[in-house]
C-alpha cells in the first residue's frame, strides 16, 4: 500500500535532531528533566509530530527502539494536541501510518495499532474513510504481517472505544462493525494463535453492547468458541472462558440451550495447567450464581465442581504470600508494603456503608477466586454442598504431615468460606470446629495460623452465642485469649489477621468484653509497641472497635493509664503531614466518643492540633510552598471527623475550646469545599456543634443554613446523598436550637425535603428518615411558614414518618405535626388516613407533653368530622392501626 504523495518534507537537519533527542530519551544514563524540556522545546513547532510520524514509518536505518520510541512520543502528543493541529499535518501524520500495519517488525505494527487507536478516539472514523478500508484490505490480504498489524490496531479499538464501530458513520452504507464482524469470526480458525487471539478478544468487547449483527450471528460465535474452547493456545482458551462468563453474566438466554456443555467446559478447564485459564474459568460460578439462573442447572455438577474448587484453594507454588509468610516481623515496613487507605466519612442515619470484606492482601488469585466461589455456592445451595465438601475437609485436615500443611490450610479455608451459607448444617458440629481450629492458631506453619484467625471469626457470632452456658462460656475465653496471643505473635501475617479477626470478634461480643478489658488492653498496647507502621494501622482499627464496643467501661483510670500513654506519645511524634496520623486520628474519635466527659483530661491538645491541620491544609490547597506541605483532603476529613467525636463525647465541655478558637470559620470554608468527602464530615460537624454549642455558630448562622440547603437542591442528589444527608440533619439540629432565625431558608428547605419524600422510592433509607425529620423539626419552629403548603406533602411525609423508629428526633417531627394541624386544620383532612397510621408507628410516645398534643389532634379532627365522616376514616384502618390508637382514647 504506497501512501498518497504529501507535500510536507523532513529537512535532514530536523531529522538528526530529533533522532539524537529521541535516542537520549531511551538511553538510561541521559538527564530525564533536561530531555524533557527539550521536548516542550521542540513540541511548539507545527511540524514536531510530522517528524516522529516520519521516524516511526520511514527511519530504515535507525534501530527499531528508536522508531518505536518516537511513535509512542507521537502518541501521547496527539492526545493534547490531535484536534488543533492544521488539517495538512493530520492527513500527513495519518498517511504515513496506514502502511506501518504491514510492517515486519511488529514493534512498529503494534505502536502504529496504539497510535491509529487514539486517533480514532479523538475524531472517530468518519473523518478517516481510507483506515476503514485499509483494514479491511489488509484482513483480507492473505499476507501475516498485514492481517496481525491490521488485527493489532482493530482489536485496540475494540478494547478503547467499541460504540464507535457500532455507530452509523456519514459516507458508509453500513456500520463498521457490520463490515468487520464477519472477518473476525472468520478468524477464529485461522491457523496463526496471535490472529485467533486478536480476532476472539475483539469480539468479546461486543458482548456488552451488542450489536444487531452480533445478535444475528450469535449462532455462528457460539459455534467458533465451541471449536475453540481447547485450543493449544492458553490466551484463546482464557478468552473462550471470558466470553462465557460474560454472557451468563448479561445474555444467559444465549447459553441456555447449551448450558450443560458451557458448565461441563468450564469443568473441565477450572483444572487448566495454565493458572490464567483456571481462574477465568473459575469466574463462571460466582457469575451463574449472582445472575441468579435456576440453581437446579448446577445441582447435579455440585460433586465434581466443589473438589476442584476445594483443590484449587491450595496455596500456589509462586503465590507471593508464601514467601510474604516468612517475613520477620522485627522488620521495618518498606514505603511500598502499606496499601492506600480509605477513611469512610462521618454519616448520619440508620444505614452505613458496608463494610469492606475481610480478605487480607489484595491480589486476586485462583485461590482466592475459588474461595469466593465455595463461599457464594454455599450461600445458594445452603447445606446441600456440604455432603461432599465435609468428607475432604476432614481428610485434608487428619494429614498431620508437613509437606501436607498447605492442603491442611485450603480446608481450614473452606470452613470459613462456608461459615455464613452453611451455619444451619454446621451448627451441630460448630463447638467441634472451633475446638479444632483453636489449636491451629499456634500452628508451626505462619499461614496456617493466621487462616485459622480468619476462620474463627467468621464463626464469632456463634462463639459469642455461648457465653450463656459454661462449656461456651469457656470455649469464648480459649478462642480470645488464642486471638489475643497470636495478636503478639513474631510474623507480620498473622498480626495482621489475628487484629484483624480481633476487631471482628469485638464487634459481636461488645459489653461481654468488658469483663476481660484489662488483659486485652495489654495485648494491644503491647502490640502497639511491637508492631511495624502497616500492621500499627490495623491495632488502631482494633483498639477504636474496642472503644466503640465497651463504651463508657472505658473510663476507668487503670484502664486509661495502659491505654492513653503510648497513643500520646506517638500523637507527639507524628508531624502534621505524616499519613500516619490518619488511623491514630480515627482511633481517637472512637475513644473520644467512648470516654465522654472523660476525655477532657486529653481534648485541649487534640482539639487545637485538629484546627491546625485544617488550616495548614486549607492553606496548602491554594498555596503548597507556604505551608511546605502538599494538600491531601483526608487530612481535614480526618480531623472533622475527630471533632465530631469530641464534640459527641464532650458535650457542652468543648464549648470553652470553641470559643477560643476559629473553627466557626474553618468549617465555614470546609462546608464549601469542592469536596464531598470534605462537605460531608464538615455538615456532620456543623451538626454535633448545633447540639452541644450552637451560640459559636451564630454570627454566621445566615451562611451556614444558606451553603447546608444548597446541598439539597442537587441534580447529582444520589451520587451526593451522603453530603444531602448530612446537610439535611444539619439544619434540622440547627432549627430546634435557633428557632425563628431560621425562617429565611425555611421555604429553600421544604422546596428541596418535599420532592425527596415524594420520590423516595430508590432513594437512601436515610435521606427519607431525615428529611422527614428535619421538615418536621422546621414546622415546630415555624409553623405559619409550613403548614400552608401541608396538603402538598402531608401524605408522602407521613409514611415516611411511619417507618422512623421511637426516639427523640422523632418526638420533635411529631412536635412539627401537632404545631401544624393547630395553624391549619384543613391541610390534613385528605390525608387523615396516614397521619393516623403515622401516630399508630409510635411503640410509645415517652414525653407526656406530646402524647397529650397528639391525643389533642386526634380528638380535634374527630369533633370536626361530623356525619360518620370520623368512622369512616377509622374503618379505612387496619385492626392493629386502630388498637395501637386506642390509647389516645379515640
Amino acid at each position: 500500500m504506497a501512501a498518497p504523495a504529501s507535500s510536507w518534507q523532513p529537512q535532514e537537519e530536523g531529522f538528526k535532531e530529533i533522532c539524537g533527542l529521541v535516542e537520549q530519551q531511551i538511553s538510561p544514563s541521559s538527564d530525564k528533566s533536561q530531555i524533557w524540556q527539550q521536548l516542550q522545546h521542540y513540541s511548539h513547532f507545527p511540524d514536531f509530530n510530522n517528524y516522529l510520524a516520519f521516524i516511526l514509518a520511514r527511519a530504515e536505518g535507525k534501530s527499531v527502539e528508536v522508531r518505536q520510541a518516537a511513535g509512542l512520543l507521537l502518541k501521547n502528543n496527539l492526545k493534547s494536541a490531535y484536534k488543533s493541529m492544521p488539517a495538512a499535518n493530520q492527513e500527513y501524520i495519518k498517511s504515513e501510518l496506514l502502511p506501518c500495519l504491514g510492517a515486519a517488525d511488529r514493534q512498529i505494527r503494534s505502536t502504529a495499532g496504539s497510535i491509529i487507536s487514539v486517533i480514532v478516539q479523538l475524531a472517530g472514523v468518519f473523518g478517516w474513510p481510507e483506515l476503514l478500508h485499509a483494514v479491511v484490505k489488509c484482513l483480507d490480504s492473505n499476507d501475516l504481517n498485514h492481517m496481525e498489524g491490521a488485527m493489532d490496531a482493530l482489536s485496540k479499538i475494540c478494547e478503547d472505544i467499541p460504540q464507535i464501530l457500532d455507530s452509523d458513520t456519514p459516507g458508509l452504507s453500513e456500520r463498521p462493525i457490520n463490515i468487520l464482524l464477519p472477518r473476525l469470526l472468520q478468524l477464529f480458525q485461522s491457523p496463526h494463535a496471535s490472529l485467533r487471539k486478536l480476532s476472539l478478544g475483539s469480539v468479546n468487547q461486543y458482548i456488552m453492547l451488542m450489536p444487531a449483527v452480533l445478535y444475528m450471528s450469535m449462532d455462528k460465535y457460539l459455534q467458533g468458541l465451541f471449536i475453540l474452547a481447547n485450543d493449544p493456545a492458553a490466551e484463546v482458551r482464557k478468552l473462550v472462558c471470558a466470553a462465557f462468563v460474560q454472557l451468563i453474566e448479561v445474555h444467559p438466554a444465549f447459553l441456555e440451550p447449551h448450558l450443560r456443555n458451557v458448565i461441563e467446559y468450564m469443568l473441565q478447564v477450572n483444572k487448566d495447567p495454565d493458572d490464567e485459564v483456571a481462574l477465568e474459568a473459575c469466574e463462571f460460578w460466582s457469575a451463574y450464581c449472582e445472575a441468579q439462573l435456576p440453581p437446579e442447572n448446577l445441582r447435579d455438577f455440585l460433586p465434581r465442581l466443589i473438589p476442584i474448587l476445594l483443590s484449587n484453594m491450595a496455596y500456589a507454588e509462586d503465590d507471593e504470600s508464601l514467601a510474604e509468610a516468612e517475613e520477620d516481623g522485627s522488620l521495618p515496613d518498606r514505603d511500598q508494603d502499606l496499601k492506600p487507605r480509605f477513611h469512610s466519612s462521618r454519616f448520619h442515619g440508620s444505614e452505613d456503608g458496608d463494610d469492606d470484606d475481610d480478605d487480607i492482601v489484595n491480589i486476586w488469585n485462583l485461590r482466592k477466586c475459588s474461595a469466593a466461589a465455595v463461599d457464594i455456592l454455599s450461600n445458594v445451595f445452603r447445606d446441600e454442598i456440604l455432603p461432599t465438601l465435609m468428607p475432604i475437609v476432614q481428610a485434608k485436615l487428619s494429614n498431620s504431615d508437613d509437606a501436607a500443611w498447605k492442603e491442611r490450610e485450603a480446608a481450614v479455608l473452606a470452613l470459613g468460606a462456608v461459615a455464613e451459607g452453611c451455619i444451619n448444617g454446621l451448627y451441630p458440629l460448630l463447638s467441634e470446629i472451633v475446638a479444632f481450629l483453636i489449636p491451629l492458631l499456634d500452628d508451626k506453619f505462619p499461614l496456617i495460623r493466621s487462616i485459622s484467625c480468619w476462620t474463627l471469626s467468621r464463626f464469632s457470632k456463634f462463639i459469642v452465642e455461648g457465653i450463656g452456658h459454661r462449656e461456651g462460656h469457656a470455649q469464648f475465653d480459649k478462642v480470645l485469649m488464642g486471638l489475643l496471643r497470636r495478636i503478639l505473635d513474631d510474623n507480620k501475617r498473622v498480626q495482621e489477621a489475628a487484629c484483624s479477626a480481633f476487631a471482628t470478634l469485638e464487634e459481636e461480643a461488645a459489653e461481654e468484653l468488658s469483663p476481660r478489658l484489662e488483659i486485652i488492653l495489654q495485648h494491644l498496647m503491647c502490640a502497639y509497641g511491637k508492631y511495624q507502621r502497616r500492621n500499627l494501622r490495623i491495632v488502631y482499627d482494633a483498639i477504636g472497635t474496642l472503644a466503640d464496643a465497651v463504651g463508657g467501661e472505658l473510663n476507668q483510670s487503670r484502664h486509661l493509664d495502659v491505654l492513653m500513654p503510648p497513643l500520646i506519645a506517638k500523637w507527639q511524634q507524628l508531624s502534621n503531614s505524616d499519613k500516619d496520623l490518619f488511623p491514630l486520628l480515627e482511633c481517637f474519635t472512637s475513644i473520644a466518643q467512648a470516654l465522654g466527659t472523660g476525655f477532657s483530661q486529653f481534648a485541649q491538645p487534640v482539639y487545637q492540633r485538629c484546627i491546625n491541620i485544617i488550616q495548614a491544609q486549607q492553606l496548602a490547597k491554594v498555596d503548597p510552598s507556604s505551608v511546605g506541605v502538599q494538600y491531601e483532603k483526608e487530612f481535614i476529613v480526618c480531623s472533622l471527623d475527630l471533632l465530631s467525636g469530641l464534640a459527641e463525647g464532650l458535650g457542652s465541655g468543648i464549648e470553652s475550646l470553641v470559643s477560643q478558637s476559629n473553627l466557626r470559620d474553618l468549617l465555614l470554608q470546609c462546608c464549601m469545599d469542592d469536596s464531598p468527602d470534605v462537605r460531608q464530615s464538615a455538615f456532620a460537624l456543623l451538626g454535633d456543634l448545633a447540639r452541644v454549642c450552637p451560640i459559636h455558630l451564630h454570627p454566621r448562622l445566615a451562611e451556614f443554613l444558606d451553603i447546608a440547603a444548597k446541598q439539597l437542591n442537587t441534580p447529582k442528589l444520589k451520587e451526593l446523598v451522603s453530603v444531602a444527608n448530612n446537610a439535611c440533619w444539619a439544619i434540622g439540629e440547627l432549627a430546634i436550637k435557633v428557632r425563628q432565625e431560621v425562617s429565611p431558608i425555611v421555604m429553600t428547605a421544604i422546596s428541596c425535603l418535599v420532592p425527596i419524600l415524594q420520590h423516595a422510592e430508590g432513594i437512601n433509607k436515610s435521606l427519607i428518615e431525615n428529611s422527614a425529620i428535619t421538615l418536621g423539626r422546621l414546622a415546630w419552629v415555624c409553623p405559619e411558614l409550613v403548614s400552608p403548603h401541608m396538603e402538598h406533602f402531608m401524605q408522602s411525609w407521613c409514611i415516611a414518618l411511619s417507618m422512623i423508629r421511637d426516639d427523640v428526633e422523632k418526638e420533635d417531627a411529631f412536635r412539627g405535626l401537632c404545631a401544624m394541624v393547630k395553624v391549619n386544620p384543613s391541610g390534613a383532612l385528605n390525608s387523615l388516613v396516614f397521619m393516623c397510621k403515622a401516630i399508630a408507628s409510635w411503640h410509645e410516645i415517652r414525653s407526656e407533653e406530646l402524647h397529650n398534643e397528639v391525643c389533642q389532634v386526634l380528638h380535634g379532627y374527630k369533633q370536626l368530622l361530623v356525619n360518620g365522616a370520623w368512622e369512616q376514616c377509622m374503618s379505612a384502618l387496619e385492626p392493629p392501626v386502630k388498637d395501637k390508637l386506642s390509647k389516645y382514647q379515640v
